[in-house]
Order: C-alpha cells, then structure tokens, then sequence
C-alpha cells in the first residue's frame, strides 16, 4: 500500500529539470504543484529562477499546466504572471485535478508527468491517475499551516520506503527511474 505514495523520480528542485532530460523521458508535459515547489507559498508573485524555468520549458515545447490545490483566485494570480494554464482545487491525491488537466492537453499519459513536494497529495495522486512522477525538495522549510500536518504523515512514509528502496535518493536531475 506505501508503495502508491512512491515517485518515479526524486530531484532536488523543479528547476534541475531540464527539457532534455523531459524528451529523453518522452515527457511533453508538465502537471506542476504551486505552492513550495513552482513558487515559495509565502512568494505569490515567483521568482526570476521561475520564470526563466517556465520560459525554458516554453521555448522547447514542453507544456506546463500548473495542477494546485489551492483556491482559484490564488492559482489563477501566478497562473496570469506566468501565463500558464492552471488547474485550481484539484483536490489531490484524488484523480479529479489530474482529468482536468489531461484534458487541457493533447497528449496522453505517458507523455505527462506531476511534479510535486508532497507524496501525500501530488505523488499520491499521480500514482492513482496512472502518470510519472518527480518528487521535489520543498522551495523552503516552512509550510502554511495546512501543510504542516501532511509534512508529519510524509516523513514517516518517506523513512520507510526508504529503508524499503535505497535506490530513493535526492539527485539534481532526472534520472533512472526508481525501481517499483
């Protein structure tokens, strides 16, 4: 059962992923979580290593959609300065938010991948659509106090699929999947 909360993949920042590494995967886009692995959560407006990701992403056409959580008017802000499709209230871990987003797209699963800071809700979910994954660090230490209860559940899960896989290292790019 832990095993639905195990990524494909685990990279230190969103922003180690690179377009090359997405086509050698056949990745041609990217479901993106928000708040402290897109943006810090306490940083609505982005930083210029986000943009110049985004931007990066854009001119290699690999497409971002960012698939979050949070509410609309708050997505949708970051969404307009980035100018990016977004889904908001995606209700992750369930597969809602990720139909949504399939749907703003022409390609299939196995052209998408979920990036995340969260197993509990972004991994989770991507495992339960059926789509890859990347694990990342949170931007920051801190979390909103909606999070912090995830965090304490992640943890314990995290040690152990770790003492279950040590091939689940951090790593600064996208890289052999880890084994099932």
């Amino acid at each position: 059962m832990l095993n639905s909360f195990k990524p494909t993949w685990m990279v230190e920042s969103i922003y180690q992923i690179s377009p090359e590494q997405l086509k050698k995967q056949n990745v041609k886009a990217v479901l993106a979580d928000l708040d402290n692995t897109l943006i810090a959560w306490d940083n609505p407006e982005g930083t210029q290593a986000t943009i110049q990701w985004i931007e990066t992403m854009k001119k290699n056409d690999i497409e971002v959609i960012i698939l979050s959580n949070n509410s609309k008017k708050r997505v949708g802000k970051i969404a307009r300065i980035l100018k990016l499709k977004f889904v908001s209230r995606g209700l992750k871990p369930l597969t809602r938010g990720f139909t949504v987003a399939l749907n703003l797209l022409p390609y299939k699963k196995s052209e998408i991948i979920m990036v995340g800071d969260q197993i509990v809700t972004d991994i989770r979910g991507a495992n339960a659509f059926g789509i890859r994954s990347a694990l990342v660090k949170p931007l920051l230490d801190s979390d909103a106090w909606n999070t912090k209860f995830n965090r304490f559940i992640e943890l314990k899960i995290m040690n152990y699929l770790i003492k279950k896989n040590p091939d689940m290292k951090w790593r600064n790019s996208l890289h052999d999947p880890i084994r099932k």
